[in-house]
């Protein structure tokens, strides 16, 4: 999905956002948002995806602020409240197939970007796919070998984790960040939850939202192009993934967040996915 004159604003949001949680000094916050402003308008160009843009932006307002991680302190925000949700409702959820990927994209609704009281109640609502091709999912596993199961937030991985095991940890590997870029999940955050042990992980190579495979390691690119079945979460993934010419392998699941994302879908604002592309 490339970019939209309604990602300019939200990006534009991004880099205050991720200046003010960078520095706390209003000098060096300065110099980073007009650096960022600078990065967003170079590279907001029509054949990139918001995700790329994002990615751009991003590294240079990390090494404005030489802070690695500006995000830090919402992920583990967002990580602490994402295992109370996760807790209040997993006993509501069976064990099959469709409960566990309906139990998966509801981790796709904990994001910095939402007010976490709308995430409490959306958690707790029942999950309905506009675009539903779950059944066809679960078929293809059957003859399914090798799959990636390419992480978004980090609040996320305790929803992920019980598909993962349902699937066969043994097939599946979970792919994250390798450095971070917003509130990505990374493999030093999957090392902080104790849960990496769990789950066959590797990283994308690269600190970039979604997948670019321009920037991508030959690593984690040679396992794409192997697998049998990729499943996409968020927004990110859509909007890279969507861009390149695959048939019947990525299975995107995620909360449609924002206007442009549910406009390329063809879905209300808000309207759960999981589409195999």
């Amino acid at each position: 999905m490339r970019v939209s004159k309604d990602c300019y604003q939200c990006l534009e949001r991004q880099v205050y956002q991720t200046a003010e949680f960078a520095s706390s000094s209003e000098k060096i916050r300065a110099k980073a948002i007009e650096k960022g402003l600078g990065a967003l308008k170079q590279n907001f160009l029509p054949y990139k995806t918001p995700t790329q843009v994002s990615g751009e932006v991003q590294r240079v307002i990390r090494a404005v602020t030489q802070c690695e991680d500006p995000y830090r302190k919402m992920k583990d925000e967002e990580m602490q409240i994402a295992i109370q949700l996760y807790e209040e409702i997993i006993p509501s959820y069976a064990q099959d197939f469709r409960s566990l990927v309906k139990l998966s994209v509801l981790g796709n609704t904990v994001d910095f970007f939402r007010d976490f009281t709308q995430v409490r109640e959306d958690v707790k609502k029942e999950v309905y796919f506009t675009i539903d091709h779950v059944d066809r999912v679960e078929k293809k596993l059957a003859n399914s070998k090798l799959i990636l199961y390419l992480a978004d937030n980090a609040g996320e991985v305790f929803f992920d984790l019980p598909l993962i095991k349902k699937i066969g940890v043994k097939k599946v590997i979970y792919v994250v960040k390798d450095k971070p870029v917003q509130d990505d999940l990374t493999i030093e955050d999957l090392k902080m939850t104790g849960l990496v042990s769990e789950v066959k992980a590797m990283t994308t190579g690269t600190d970039t939202p979604g997948i670019d495979f321009s920037l991508a390691s030959g690593e984690f690119k040679a396992k794409f192009n192997s697998a049998d079945l990729v499943i996409a979460k968020g927004m990110g993934h859509y909007e890279t993934l969507s861009e390149e010419p695959i048939k019947d392998k990525i299975f995107y699941l995620l909360m449609a967040k924002c206007k442009p994302i549910a406009s390329s879908l063809g879905v209300p604002l808000n309207s759960y996915v999981a589409m195999l592309q």
